[in-house]
C-alpha cells in the first residue's frame, strides 16, 4: 500500500494491481493511500509505503471515537490476552509522537509569551516613570502655559509628543528585523502559515496605544492641575 507521493515518484499510472520489487521480492500494489504528515511539519511529505501481511502484524492502529477512549481500550486490552495470553498489553497514543516533534516549538512559544510579558511591563514601568519625571520638570512651564491661554489637550499632545515620536521610530526600525526573524523561521518549515502585514501593523498600533495610556495619566494629570499651584512651585 503506497501513498500517492511514492505513487508520483514512480511515475505509476492505474497503479493497482501492478508489480513492484520491494527488497528482492515481488510485491503487488493492493492500494494507494493520501498523503499525510508523518514526520514534523519541518519536512514535505516523502514517499510511504505499508506491506500487508495478516500472518505478521506488530502494531496495530486504531482509531477510537472521541469520548470512548477508555471503553475501546479496556475491549481491546481483553482481545489481545485472549489472542497473547502471558504478553504485555502496551498501547501509546498517536498524538503523543507528534507531540515529541514539536518540543521545541512549544518551548520556544512557552518562552516568548513570558519574556514579551516581561519586556512589556518594564517597558511601560520605564515609561510611566520618565513620563513623571518629564511632567514634574516642566511643571512651571505648564503653568506659564496654562496662564497665557494654553488649553488641557495641547498641554496633553504637548508632553505626549516626544514620547511618540520616538515610538514611532522604534516601530519603524522594529518591524522590519520581526518581519525577516520571523519569515527566517517559518522557512524551516515545508508548510507554514502565511505572513500578513496586518499582524505588523497591529502590533505596532497596540504599542503605540500602550504608550498613549502609560503617559497619558500623567499628562492628564499635569495639564488639569491648577496652574498658580505650578507658578508658586520652588
Amino acid at each position: 500500500i503506497f501513498n500517492e507521493k511514492a505513487i508520483q515518484v514512480m511515475g505509476l499510472k492505474n497503479p493497482v494491481g501492478k508489480k513492484v520489487n520491494v527488497w528482492g521480492d515481488d510485491k503487488e500494489i493492493i492500494g494507494v493511500i493520501k498523503n499525510y504528515n508523518f514526520e514534523s511539519l519541518h519536512e514535505e511529505v516523502k514517499p510511504l509505503f505499508f506491506i500487508y501481511n495478516p500472518n505478521r502484524c506488530m502494531n496495530f492502529f486504531v482509531k477510537i471515537k472521541a469520548g470512548m477512549e477508555k471503553e475501546t481500550i479496556d475491549k481491546i486490552g481483553t482481545l489481545y490476552k485472549d489472542f497473547n495470553p502471558g504478553y504485555a498489553f502496551e498501547f501509546k497514543f498517536l498524538d503523543q509522537d507528534y507531540q515529541v516533534l514539536y518540543e521545541a516549538e512549544q518551548r520556544v512559544s512557552i518562552l516568548s509569551r513570558y519574556f514579551a510579558g516581561i519586556a512589556i511591563i518594564i517597558s511601560c514601568l520605564g515609561l510611566f516613570g520618565l513620563s513623571a519625571f518629564t511632567a514634574e520638570r516642566r511643571r512651571k512651564e505648564i503653568g506659564i502655559r496654562k496662564v497665557l491661554g494654553s488649553g488641557e489637550f495641547r498641554i496633553v499632545y504637548l508632553l505626549s509628543s516626544d514620547f511618540t515620536k520616538t515610538v514611532i521610530i522604534s516601530i519603524i526600525i522594529a518591524l522590519p528585523v520581526s518581519y525577516l526573524i520571523t519569515k527566517s523561521w517559518l522557512d524551516s518549515f515545508a508548510y507554514k502559515a502565511e505572513l500578513h502585514a496586518w499582524y505588523f501593523i497591529a502590533a505596532g498600533v497596540l504599542a503605540l496605544l500602550m504608550t498613549w495610556v502609560t503617559v497619558g495619566f500623567h499628562a492628564v494629570k499635569a495639564a488639569s492641575a491648577n496652574p498658580v499651584n505650578s507658578l508658586k512651585y520652588e
